[in-house]
């Protein structure tokens, strides 16, 4: 019995239907959109917070959570950060390293059909829209995904659709060979739509921190998780207290009655409560303050607040700075935190996510080794540093002028002699 009938049988029993076919309606999308968006239950995050029980609960950290932490301001602004950077990037389809002379002669009739394909992935796709969902769920969940179909269009060769990472299984006894199914996604749809096998080169699966334990990944609002949901608890008291929704003080009144104290706490409620009136009040003694808090901002937890801030933000490799904390941040020091944010939160990812472009969707699924996907702002964010390094390596005669004028976009002198 081969895997791929194992498998198959096995998704049958838990299923209770047959499992689709891998190799049905070759070159069209397989994978749904939006598996889990009825019919599995998913519960808004903040229900652990609301109503009755206890309110220090903390959540699982369930796919649904994490897509609900994801939408919090704070982490939203740090997962901003990094996707709204690397979508932004100019990109282009290179020569890869050691691809040799093109014998064939058809090299950049190929380069040029892959940069359209890309450009507009799918029918209502763009390469941003595109690349953002698989940016997103790879910050959020560690599990990026896309769908790759080859076509039969030599002008746009190959497809991709985003999926929801949350909603792929991962066999981890895959063999290696490409025709057993290496993942599955599973759907809220009935019958052999429930779950839907997919081979190594029908899926292009970012794992954001790989591990040898798990054949899943580990994103960043998995590692801050237990810190976001202590900021919000911290944040949502904090917003009761400021709004006078927490009593801050008490009423003491020595030696009186119980009568007496029904009798002022009726008074109080009916003709000062919210009037705005001046209370008159007269007795032998004078009636005393009790607070429970400072009166103070200490009471609204601000440095515990910054502190929950400063930890997410080193759970995105942010400096705490683009997350809005400014109060030791100078003009010379801003430079640099800006500077340690693109080395390591942009960098790493984009590499990550042009690694698997060119290995999933050029060499697993097209066969052309000989190309690949590279950012074009990667090896330096500051004009200044890359103009002074052309300079350098002009006057040390590494290189022509010629050759500085074509990195910089510029028709070369026989050109511009010539036209």
């Amino acid at each position: 019995m081969g895997w791929t009938t194992a498998v198959k049988q096995v998704w049958e029993r838990v299923a209770g239907t047959p499992a689709g076919s891998i190799d049905a309606e070759a070159g069209e999308r397989k994978t749904v959109a939006t598996p889990l968006a009825t019919g599995l239950g998913m519960s808004p995050i903040f229900s652990p917070f609301r109503g009755t029980g206890v309110q220090n609960t903390l959540p699982k950290p369930t796919a649904a959570n994490l897509r609900r932490f994801a939408e919090t301001p704070v982490v939203r602004r740090a997962i901003n950060c990094t996707k709204d950077k690397i979508a932004c990037m100019g990109w282009q389809i290179t020569v890869a390293p050691g691809a040799g002379a093109d014998t064939v002669g058809d090299r950049a009739e190929r380069a040029q059909a892959l940069t359209r394909a890309f450009m507009q992935p799918n029918a209502t796709d763009s390469f941003r829209t595109l690349i953002e969902q698989v940016i997103e769920d790879t910050l959020v969940g560690g599990f990026g995904a896309a769908e790759i179909e080859a076509t039969e269009d030599a002008v746009r060769p190959v497809e991709l659709y985003p999926v929801d990472g949350a909603s792929i299984q991962v066999n981890a006894l895959w063999s290696g060979s490409p025709d057993d199914p290496r993942y599955a996604q599973v759907t809220s749809r009935a019958g052999a739509e429930r779950v839907i096998p997919l081979r190594d080169d029908q899926l292009m699966y970012v794992r954001l921190n790989p591990r040898t334990h798990s054949v899943f990944g580990l994103g960043k609002v998995e590692v801050a998780f237990e810190t976001i949901s202590q900021f919000l608890q911290a944040h949502r008291y904090a917003g009761r207290l400021a709004s006078n929704s927490v009593v801050q003080y008490a009423l003491w009144l020595n030696e009186r009655t119980p009568e007496q104290h029904e009798r002022l706490i009726r008074w109080w409620q009916d003709e000062v409560e919210g009037t705005g009136r001046v209370p008159v009040m007269s007795s032998e003694q004078k009636p005393e303050v009790l607070r429970f808090a400072g009166g103070t901002d200490a009471d609204l937890r601000l440095a515990w607040q910054e502190f929950l801030v400063t930890m997410i933000a080193n759970a995105f490799d942010l400096p705490p700075m683009l997350l809005g904390q400014t109060q030791s941040v100078n003009k010379a020091a801003a430079g640099e935190y800006a500077d340690e944010a693109f080395q390591s939160a942009v960098v790493p990812l984009a590499k990550l996510i042009a690694e698997h472009l060119t290995r999933d969707v050029i060499v697993k699924k097209l066969g052309w080794d000989d190309l690949r996907f590279e950012w074009s702002e990667l090896d330096s964010r500051d004009e200044s540093v890359e103009l002074n390094m052309q300079l350098q390596l002009l006057q040390a005669g590494v290189i022509s002028a010629d050759e500085v004028r074509e990195m910089r976009g510029l028709p070369v002198r026989s050109a511009v002699e010539a036209g």
